[in-house]
């Protein structure tokens, strides 16, 4: 199974997709803070581009979000 295939990493990126529009934060304006362009954002979003830890902590910097506080209620057990 490739790993964006996975249930709990399509998880994640639900989260990472909910806490960006939940801060009314744009593609476009979330890969300009990320000084990245759209399509990188598009592309971790639609499962296509895999996202690593390092981009993570960028991605929830740039959000405002602390990575234990994203965490905090996320069940990496499914």
């Amino acid at each position: 199974m490739r790993s964006i295939h996975d249930p709990r990493y399509q998880d994640l990126i639900k989260r990472l997709i909910e806490l960006r529009e939940s801060k009314n934060v744009t593609q476009v304006e979330l890969a300009r803070r990320l000084k990245k362009p759209q399509s990188y954002v598009s592309k971790i979003e639609i499962l296509e581009r895999r996202i690593d830890v390092i981009e993570l902590i960028d991605w929830l910097k740039v959000l405002n979000t602390n990575i234990s506080n994203f965490f905090i209620f996320y069940d990496l057990s499914n």
